[in-house]
């Protein structure tokens, strides 16, 4: 059985994991008879939102204890996550990769990522083994790595264009597909950069997950 790393980072598509792309991996990764092991930083998201009104709350919630609410509790602490007891990686999307996996909502290509997964992406790339960025998470991959990627987040023509600048090969793709860097086993999908509904993400999260999988093989 494959075990498949899951790095989420919070509870809901505003200001942690978005959930459906999250619970979608976590079905697929299931349907093909492999094991998701969850992990997320144990840490202060960067903020909280109302996801009913879409305004800022005045609170503090932990993005590890959050993103338990998607796992069932079944999670670790990202600091604990190990490339040797992987054999691929899957980073859903939701604005928590791009305020708590990373600041790239705040600081855009001068971005940061947090160390915890850095460290665990730079050590599954050394060891040959195959990783998937879902929606926004894409963008954390010129800062994880040295190399130019073949990677997308779909058709933003202003998003690209900055994965470009901070390094990146951006190729346009549609909401159902993927794109797949095969000399670095990087695979990419849009899910709600275009999804209109949770089928259409479904569809490329899907395709992801079966390569990702053919790619561990």
């Amino acid at each position: 059985m494959k075990k498949v790393g899951i790095v989420l980072g919070g509870c809901g598509v505003n200001d942690g994991a978005e959930i459906h792309e999250a619970v979608i991996t976590l079905l697929a990764l299931a349907r093909h008879g492999a094991q998701a092991i969850c992990f997320a930083p144990d840490k202060n998201q960067a903020d909280v939102v109302n996801h009913l009104t879409g305004e800022p709350m005045a609170e503090s919630r932990n993005v590890l204890v959050e993103a338990a609410r998607i796992a069932r509790g079944e999670i670790q602490p990202l600091s604990e996550a190990r490339a040797d007891e992987l054999d691929a990686l899957i980073v859903p999307g939701g604005f928590g990769a791009a305020k708590n996996l990373s600041n790239f909502a705040q600081l855009g290509a001068d971005c940061t990522v947090d160390e915890d997964l850095k460290r665990l992406s730079q050590a599954m790339h050394a060891a040959g083994k195959p990783q998937g960025f879902i929606c926004i998470a894409p963008p954390m991959l010129p800062k994880i790595f040295d190399i130019p990627l073949r990677l997308t987040i779909g058709t933003d023509i202003d998003t690209a264009e900055l994965l470009e600048v901070m390094g990146a090969e951006h190729v346009p793709c549609p909401v159902d597909d993927i794109v797949v860097d095969e000399e670095h086993k990087i695979v990419t999908t849009p899910a709600y950069m275009l999804a209109q509904t949770i089928a259409e993400a479904a569809t490329g999260i899907e395709k992801l997950v079966t390569r990702v999988l053919v790619l561990a093989q």
